[in-house]
């Protein structure tokens, strides 16, 4: 029999010690949100720190991705059969492949103004979950902490995402739910 993973917020392990990301988000309205990736004890293992400050946020930037983040993490999580999660003031544990795919939001708008801000959003939502994760290896390895802001992939990113129109009202295009969230189809045998 097999157990059911036990989660927290959205997709989180619920086990002391895994690799997660942590997005803080403080009471006072004012106040910057952080994202910080935590790699729990195997970074210790492999001699790296145990956290790193991804990116800070402005609240307002954070308020312009905070629900397009949740619907499309929710989608999958729901497709997953794992609870959903919110944002809420304090520490919002994120799973390890979703964070990254929320730091390539955060990295793209975190210097955007309100109407780039919509462009982002709705780009971001049009890629496909591998590609996040690629945007996010490339950029990491370059760019990936909170003070190497506008550099290299991080300012790439901000470019790609940012660049054109949104979408004209009423007609939103919603990626389909993919079942596979948690399993990787590469490696799967046709049988």
């Amino acid at each position: 029999m097999s157990e059911k993973t036990v989660t927290v917020d959205f997709g989180a392990p619920d086990k002391f010690g895994a690799h997660l990301f942590r997005v803080e988000i403080p009471a006072n309205r004012n106040d910057a949100v952080v994202i910080v990736e935590d790699y729990g004890y195997r970074g210790q293992e492999a001699g790296i720190p145990r956290e790193e400050e991804r990116v800070i946020l402005e609240r307002t930037v954070w308020s312009g991705i905070a629900d397009i983040s949740r619907r499309e993490f929710n989608d999958r999580l729901k497709a997953a059969g794992i609870s959903t999660g919110r944002w809420h003031i304090g520490a919002n544990l994120v799973d390890r492949l979703l964070g990254k795919e929320l730091c390539v939001l955060a990295w793209a708008a975190e210097t955007a103004n309100a109407e780039q801000l919509l462009v982002v959003c709705h780009k971001w939502a049009a890629l496909r979950p591998e590609e996040r994760w690629w945007l996010f290896a490339m950029t990491s390895a370059e760019a990936g902490l909170s003070e190497d802001k506008q550099r290299g992939w991080r300012r790439a990113l901000f470019f790609a995402l940012s660049d054109g129109d949104k979408l004209p009202p009423g007609r939103k295009r919603r990626r389909p739910v993919e079942a596979d969230l948690f399993t990787l189809p590469l490696f799967e045998s046709d049988k």
